[in-house]
């Protein structure tokens, strides 16, 4: 059965995404893009729970139970990690909290939804390149193709500016200057505006490879397109990514092992800077931090620098513990 006129929960939608989100908020495309697959995963798996419509889902179909279920089968047959159970669930929040001041008599099913908590996610540690293996990387493109080139230019600007991935995917040709002095604006989280300094190579290959696309320099067009002529998109990065990773795999075996990802060129430039003597609250302003204590995650990864701190500290004096025959349990355990 289909509902002849938008329901309730329809019309908070449609006010929450066409209104709430991109004009009282100022929500970027990217969040509203987010909030709309999160919305769009529970409203599929609540119709399916219930055998029905999509179409005829009301505001009391979605309530606190039927969101855990949700979260639960996220993580248990879907196989995503709590981090990705937390951006779903920070969508559902800020939905229902529109709610909640728009619609006073649906206030309590709004709290026991607002009251579930995020999930604590497990710190797994930082996939990085040292710089070896970015020359590996970019030595296993093969730039006799127009689609080498273009990922080699891609890779390069990414290692160079420690930019997210979709801000260069985002990229127009006027957003770069390939004159003195080499830059490159960004828009980052929050639509943050920052200019970042390319090296003369950079700006050398990107200058080659705007001429061969026969691009204005002055002109809104994007830089990075895939073969089809449309923008290049995070999951294509992330395949282009793995490819190259597979074929610098035959040179290097430390390649072999790390679970790369398109934010990993981004950690491999903050550790290049920190190996180089760059301050922490520079390499909070290269990579457009809104916290510098986000960028103190880097100075606890590099296992070059712990060790070179270690070699620095004098080693304390060790003694063999006794033997505990002629001891109690617990005397000797104390004297460890």
């Amino acid at each position: 059965m289909k509902c002849k006129y938008p329901n309730e929960l329809a019309l908070g939608l449609r006010d929450f995404f066409s209104e709430f989100l991109p004009k009282v908020k100022g929500a970027s495309p990217h969040t509203v893009a987010s909030y709309r697959d999160s919305i769009v995963l529970l409203l599929r798996f609540a119709a399916n729970q219930q055998g029905r419509s999509v179409s005829v889902l009301a505001f009391k179909d979605i309530d606190a139970k039927q969101i855990l279920a949700f979260l639960n089968d996220l993580e248990t047959k879907r196989g995503n990690s709590a981090t990705t159970r937390n951006v779903r669930l920070s969508a559902f929040h800020s939905f229902f909290r529109f709610i909640a001041t728009r619609e006073p008599d649906r206030l309590e099913q709004c709290q026991r939804i607002l009251a579930i908590p995020f999930k604590r996610a497990s710190q797994r540690t930082i996939e990085y390149l040292e710089y070896e293996e970015i020359q590996q990387i970019l030595s296993a493109v093969d730039q006799s193709t127009f689609d080498g080139r273009r990922d080699y230019a891609l890779f390069a600007i990414l290692f160079n500016t420690g930019a997210r991935v979709q801000e260069i995917l985002d990229l127009r040709v006027c957003d770069l200057q390939l004159s003195k002095p080499f830059q490159v604006r960004l828009f980052g989280k929050g639509r943050k505006e920052r200019f970042c300094p390319l090296w003369p190579q950079t700006a050398r290959l990107l200058r080659t490879f705007c001429r061969e696309r026969q691009l204005d320099l002055h002109s809104q067009q994007r830089v990075f397109l895939n073969h089809l002529g449309e923008p290049l998109t995070r999951f294509g990065v992330r395949y282009l990514l793995r490819k190259y990773q597979d074929r610098a795999n035959v040179q290097s075996v430390g390649l072999r092992n790390k679970r790369l990802h398109p934010h990993s060129l981004r950690h491999s430039t903050a550790v290049a800077l920190l190996k180089a003597g760059v301050d922490l609250s520079t390499i909070s302003q290269w990579l457009g931090h809104a916290s510098p204590n986000t960028t103190n995650k880097y100075a606890t990864v590099d296992l070059d620098m712990k060790r070179d701190a270690l070699a620095k500290v004098k080693p304390i004096r060790g003694q063999r513990p006794g033997s505990w025959r002629n001891r109690s349990i617990l005397d000797w355990l104390e004297g460890l």
